[in-house]
């Protein structure tokens, strides 16, 4: 842990204030992503089991089934579908409304995270700008005894900041990315389980067998 932290100060002391910064920023997005993660598993992304089981017996027609199912479910979708069993079909714009402040609560979070991904590369380059500017006044200062050592320590000193900034944005985007993805997946899940328990195939049924033959007419 000693070494650790020996090694961020001497980056810090490399790279000023402008890796001290991106060392808090990683800090606040790790932070974030734990988090996330924390809240995804808790509230059961992705786990959606007993919910599936209750949505297909309600679409076969079994209610009983159905509620029996719905109460096992640990679901944050759960109350939505339950509120669907109740509802009518001119309901489904207020169901998704319902989910979608769900996935809203899920979804917070994600515009830090989006915006670490674009302004981190951003930063480092900043601080390589400001790192050559100095790299080159040292250089004129030096006058006619210009050493080239001088002006290669200087750059490489200031693209350790690019360096830093894309070592920040490039797995917060991917860790985003992830994110994102596992929100669609949900979206789709909400609203397949709504349109399936509003317009259930159960109810369809009978209907379907009469126009089938219209020669028992």
């Amino acid at each position: 842990m000693t070494q650790v932290l020996e090694s961020l100060r001497q980056a810090a002391d490399l790279g000023g204030p402008v890796v001290m910064i991106l060392l808090a920023v990683s800090v606040v997005t790790l932070a974030t992503i734990l988090y996330k993660l924390w809240q995804f598993f808790a509230v059961g992304v992705g786990r959606h089991q007993a919910l599936t089981e209750a949505v297909v017996a309600w679409d076969r027609g079994d209610r009983s089934a159905a509620v029996t199912a719905l109460k096992r479910s640990r679901s944050y979708l759960a109350p939505v579908v339950e509120m669907a069993f109740s509802a009518r079909p001119e309901d489904a714009r207020r169901l998704e409304t319902e989910a979608e402040v769900r996935f809203a609560w899920l979804e917070g979070g994600f515009r830090l995270l989006d915006t670490v991904a674009q302004l981190a590369p951003l930063l480092g380059l900043f601080g390589t700008v400001l790192g050559m500017i100095d790299a080159f006044r040292s250089l004129q200062e030096a006058g006619a005894q210009v050493d080239p050592s001088l002006l290669a320590g200087g750059i490489w000193v200031a693209l350790l900041t690019t360096a830093a900034g894309l070592a920040v944005a490039m797995p917060t985007a991917m860790v985003l990315s992830w994110f994102e993805g596992r929100m669609d997946a949900e979206r789709v899940t909400a609203e397949r389980a709504i349109a399936s328990v509003l317009h259930p195939q159960g109810h369809r049924g009978p209907a379907a067998d009469t126009t089938a033959d219209p020669a028992r007419a």
